[in-house]
């Protein structure tokens, strides 16, 4: 059965949705991701349709009729996202959220205990009528032709050993509070010092940031996703806020130390068995906490 989905809006929240793709794609439904520009890099290794929607409603309204596709899912919680989809003739499955109830053909009541996986595979079983186990790790396919690019920025930078990537970047606040933490730019000269290669890898329009956060680590180009996520996965040890390039290292099987201040935890934290939360909610945790936590994954 065609489906068209409508993906979440940002990295991290598209990451913590492979589960519930992945399980709609077994179950025989066949897929149309419709979303932002990047999911087209992010999803390259999957044979499933991905389009990137206009920025203008009457170009996603064109966009989303194009598909031809009656039947969706609406991982996104927003009014907006169900009135397009009703506009386009979709009838669309989601969560009843924002007032869009009488919208969708299917409100699914919403558990505010789940974590995002949760909450995500939770839509998906709407769909095919049973809750199966969620696997314990997220499974991002990544491309021959992005791993050998990867490869050839590594190598072009010299990057040629085990190497770690800091992620420093968190992009907006959470409660007030910003989400990034402030120990970045002492861990990174201590790892140089200690001999270890440690790069990183900006965003769009994040170089500059990073180069300031990071100063003397080896800054790669801007890239696009799925490159990104070859070079998670081949790296060491991956260190990030709760952010998109978390949640990408999770995805990929990447050691990861992930470092948390104001988000929680029990909704966010990454969905892997080889990641290492580092602080709460509560309050960023001690700069020798999460340097004792690089140095045990380092040494393992």
């Amino acid at each position: 059965m065609p489906l068209i989905v409508r993906l979440p809006n940002h990295l991290g929240d598209a990451c913590m949705a492979l589960p519930a793709l992945d399980l709609l794609a077994d179950r025989g439904f066949t897929l149309t991701l419709v979303g932002r520009p990047w999911a087209k890099d992010l999803f390259a290794a999957y044979p499933w349709s991905v389009v990137s929607l206009p920025s203008s409603r009457v170009d996603r309204l064109r966009a989303l009729r194009d598909n031809k596709a009656t039947a969706g899912l609406l991982l996104t919680n927003s009014f907006g996202t169900a009135l397009e989809f009703k506009l386009a003739g979709i009838s669309a499955i989601g969560y009843a959220r924002d007032g869009r109830s009488w919208l969708l053909r299917k409100a699914i009541k919403v558990d505010h205990g789940d974590h995002m996986v949760e909450y995500y595979y939770r839509l998906a079983t709407a769909l095919v009528g049973t809750s199966p186990h969620i696997p314990r790790d997220l499974r991002l396919r990544i491309g021959e032709a992005a791993r050998q690019h990867a490869r050839d920025l590594l190598a072009g930078l010299g990057i040629d050993a085990k190497y770690v990537v800091l992620c420093p970047v968190a992009v907006g606040f959470h409660r007030g509070k910003l989400k990034a933490w402030d120990g970045f730019t002492r861990l990174g000269g201590e790892l140089l010092a200690g001999g270890r290669h440690v790069i990183a890898m900006p965003g769009p329009n994040e170089t500059a940031s990073v180069r300031n956060v990071l100063p003397g680590v080896t800054v790669l180009p801007e890239s696009d996703v799925a490159t990104f996520a070859a070079v998670l996965a081949s790296a060491q040890l991956v260190v990030a806020n709760d952010s998109g390039p978390g949640h990408l290292a999770a995805a990929v099987g990447a050691r990861l130390i992930s470092v948390f201040g104001v988000t929680e935890p029990e909704k966010t934290r990454p969905w892997s068995t080889r990641a290492t939360l580092s602080g709460s909610r509560d309050g960023w945790p001690s700069y020798a906490e999460v340097r004792s936590a690089v140095d045990t994954a380092l040494s393992e």
